[in-house]
């Protein structure tokens, strides 16, 4: 073999790496600027990049009381972004997202209550709890979509079973109903959880609402958001859209439908899951009434102004209903209700598509025109 064959050789291989590394990196951009969500480009990732870093600096600018607050906020956006892959992506309107979010809080202050938080088992006891949301999600998502139930039966299904296990929730008033240290106390609520900690050397740090909190959380929401932009570009993410525009179409194709619906749900279900945690970890509460008829309704009212059918618009619609909603509570509680019924109504009529993603995309026109 000529050796004058070896550095020429070795270049090639650099350069078939460098291509694979190329492609590689083409592939997730991609993911994140996929035809299935809107915000793609320079701009879009700059000023999503500056939103964030906002978000970060906030706090030291802020009180205590609204960096809780603003966490609060923020724990909800899991139920919501997950609502919005099952309704919007996949064409389910599941009115049963409270149900795993109060069985995933209940989990936690179960496991926590009995075994305490040192050592991080805070965050275990999270894991857990949003797995048990994504199991019940996915058990219930298998009778229904192998069963075939479609259209407004599925919500008629999961509000069922929200309903149920809120009232049964609420008749565990007894000292009988217990599991272990932890009280169920019907209608009042469990309480007496721990929050979430940090194992720390020299003691655990307690992540109360407030600062830390408040970043972790910021955190979670970021990598959940990119997450789920790189799943729903993803072919998974495609197979999904297919299935809401026309599944006798897919089925034709060759796709599970079924398969990939009850995956969808059970996605939704673990992300309800993690709210509901997250939300007994911020509180130290849980009460049947956060699975009700109200708080099952909330949710959807939050991704129809938002916009079911983009992740972004979801997200940022919710956070700006959470506000709006808590401020009229605060300042006229008796018509807060009637606010986000008419501002559903309003959606529906005028902007079926959402009240944000039409605005995202008349500013992405309009940006578009001026390029021009």
């Amino acid at each position: 073999m000529n050796r004058s064959d070896t550095p020429q050789r070795d270049e090639s291989i650099v350069a078939d790496t460098t291509l694979e590394r190329r492609s590689s990196l083409a592939i997730w951009v991609s993911r994140l600027e996929g035809p299935q969500t809107m915000g793609r480009g320079v701009l879009f990732w700059t000023v999503a990049a500056l939103v964030v870093l906002a978000a970060a600096i906030y706090p030291l600018f802020s009180n205590p009381f609204a960096v809780g607050n603003s966490a609060y906020f923020m724990v909800w956006t899991f139920m919501a972004m997950g609502l919005g892959v099952v309704w919007g992506y996949t064409g389910a309107l599941s009115f049963g997202q409270t149900a795993f979010f109060g069985l995933a809080g209940y989990a936690y202050g179960v496991l926590t209550i009995n075994f305490g938080a040192a050592y991080g088992f805070t965050w275990i006891a999270l894991l857990i709890s949003v797995a048990l949301g994504g199991l019940l999600a996915l058990l219930i998502g298998y009778f229904m979509f192998y069963g075939r139930i479609r259209g407004v039966f599925i919500g008629i299904v999961t509000l069922s079973v929200t309903l149920v296990f809120e009232t049964f929730m609420a008749q565990t008033a007894g000292p009988q109903w217990r599991i272990g240290d932890a009280r169920l106390n019907g209608f009042n609520g469990m309480s007496g959880m721990p929050p979430l900690t940090v194992p720390w050397p020299g003691g655990d740090i307690v992540l109360y609402p407030g600062l830390g909190l408040y970043y972790v959380l910021l955190a979670m929401v970021v990598l959940c958001y990119l997450g789920l932009r790189m799943l729903l570009n993803a072919p998974f993410g495609n197979v999904l859209v297919a299935i809401r525009e026309n599944p006798e179409r897919a089925e034709m194709l060759g796709y599970d439908t079924r398969a990939y619906q009850m995956l969808a749900f059970g996605l939704g279900g673990a992300l309800a899951g993690l709210s509901g945690a997250l939300y007994t970890a911020w509180g130290q509460y849980i009460t049947p009434s956060s699975m009700g008829l109200t708080a099952a309704a909330l949710p959807i009212v939050w991704v129809a102004v938002g916009g079911r059918r983009d992740i972004t618009a979801t997200l940022l619609g919710t956070l700006a209903v959470l506000f709006g909603f808590q401020s009229l509570t605060v300042y006229g509680s008796q018509y807060a209700l009637i606010v986000m019924g008419a501002l559903l109504l309003v959606t529906v009529l005028l902007t079926p598509e959402g009240l944000f993603a039409t605005a995202m995309r008349w500013i992405g026109r309009r940006f578009k025109g001026a390029q021009r």
